[in-house]
């Protein structure tokens, strides 16, 4: 049955939003990291058996691998998956919290060889590429901290009244995921949580780099000398004339009109149901987001290439 599932997951992108070739690449790349953590784990402390002896795994790598990417994509619960995979649930719970953190320190490929894990890079590559950024902010849900715990109300958004945890995702202007990060409470404004994360200092290095961004941000156009652009403010309050009413509409359409791609890269990223609504701890989203950051960005990119003409 184990085969079977195999073979089922591996051969339709439907499950896991990537192709054959991307998993092969992640088998390539992921497998000898998961190998070397192994071996540390098993030789950091006194042994009585020599390492490799004892029972074989009855998740092999690759299982681990597919059942992270299934978690990952649909949030099927553990239980679902080792009974598909004829595991225990300790296993699959084992096999996820082994695989995450290696698919996050991955990074968003952008060209070969080149990959982007930080803010920091993103803007760097972005700014010596000469390319544009976009930048908005999403929310992913979260349970309500326990009663009495120091700081349980910073969680509640006041933009949808429920407990959720921020975070800062960067776009180029095709739309293409390049960051999924900088995770603060719901509470926290976007455009604190963009000067937590440096953006204001690392744009005043680059100089010449422009990122847009909702009417969240206004502000930032001011620290950062024009990098930020950010929607016109509306010059009048009441009694507008017509002519200004109208060029005022489409000055914003045309905004809207190139932002509308960012909001294209979170809809990828929310592809990954483990960020539609976070049930387990919330540091874990600290993994989570980055894995399925660098996961979207492989699937943007297979649903990028051109289609062949039958």
């Amino acid at each position: 049955m184990r085969n079977v599932s195999r073979a089922v997951i591996v051969g339709s992108p439907r499950i896991t939003g990537l192709t054959v070739d991307v998993i092969a690449e992640l088998v390539a790349e992921v497998g000898p990291l998961w190998t070397e953590q192994r071996h540390r784990r098993l030789v950091q402390r006194q042994r009585v058996r020599a390492v490799g002896a004892g029972a074989r795994y009855k998740l092999v790598f690759v299982d681990r691998l597919l059942v992270t990417l299934v978690h990952l994509r649909h949030g099927v619960t553990h239980d679902v998956l080792a009974c598909w995979f004829g595991v225990d649930r300790s296993t699959v719970t084992r096999a996820v919290g082994e695989m995450r953190p290696l698919l996050a320190q991955r990074g968003c490929q952008v060209e070969p060889g080149i990959r982007l894990r930080t803010l920091a890079e993103v803007i760097e590559y972005l700014g010596a590429s000469g390319r544009a950024a976009i930048i908005d902010a999403t929310e992913v849900r979260v349970r309500r901290p326990a009663a009495g715990t120091a700081g349980r109300d910073r969680y509640v958004s006041g933009k949808s009244k429920q407990n959720a945890v921020k975070l800062l995702v960067v776009t180029d202007a095709r739309g293409r995921l390049l960051f999924g990060g900088a995770l603060r409470p719901g509470s926290c404004p976007d455009i604190t949580q963009a000067r937590d994360a440096g953006l204001v200092e690392l744009l005043r290095q680059q100089g010449s780099l422009e990122v847009l961004a909702d009417a969240g941000y206004q502000g930032l156009g001011a620290q950062t000398g024009g990098q930020v652009i950010t929607p016109p403010h509306r010059k009048f309050k009441k009694n507008a004339p017509p002519w200004w009413e109208e060029l005022f509409a489409q000055q914003r359409r045309a905004h809207a009109s190139q932002r509308i791609r960012v909001e294209h890269g979170i809809a990828h990223l929310k592809n990954w149901r483990a960020l539609a609504r976070h049930h387990g701890r919330r540091e874990l989203l600290d993994e989570i987001v980055p894995a399925a950051a660098c996961l979207a960005a492989a699937g943007q990119a297979r649903q990028q290439q051109p289609k062949t003409a039958r």
